[in-house]
């Protein structure tokens, strides 16, 4: 009776890890660019937070526009198709990408004018569509 409880267990278990988000099929270099820029993208995120919490608003502002804003988009256009992301993404997928920029530049523009509490309102604007994309799909 209590191997037949601790087969059960294992496979609660094993059902509740069970990876639910949508397969996003890429060709491995289009994966692998995706995973450093998502790694890339990752410290930037990081970068802007510690800006913010020194107190430098609008240095935070101009990075996170550089870095992760609109003005960072198309930057894999020169590189063979195999190895482009967002040609090879659903469409949901690719469009949740290109709403992570905007919402990036919509606080980048709030933090270059050094207002921080307005920035610190669009802190978690900067981050949804990360939450929201990685919770959604994966490529592996």
């Amino acid at each position: 009776m209590k191997a037949l409880f601790s087969l059960l267990a294992l496979a609660s278990t094993l059902a509740m890890a069970e990876d639910a988000r949508q397969l996003a099929k890429l060709p491995e270099p289009a994966q692998e660019v995706l995973r450093q820029e998502m790694l890339d993208n990752l410290v930037a995120v990081n970068e802007v937070l510690t800006l913010m919490a020194e107190g430098k608003v609008r240095e935070a502002g101009e990075v996170a526009e550089a870095k992760l804003g609109v003005s960072a988009m198309g930057k894999h256009r020169s590189k063979p198709f195999d190895a482009r992301p967002g040609p090879h993404m659903p469409p949901a997928m690719h469009g949740i990408g290109m709403d992570g920029h905007k919402a990036v530049s919509e606080f980048a523009a709030v933090a270059k004018t050094g207002d921080r509490d307005k920035a610190l309102a669009q802190l978690p604007k900067l981050t949804a569509a990360c939450v929201g994309c990685h919770f959604s799909y994966r490529t592996r």
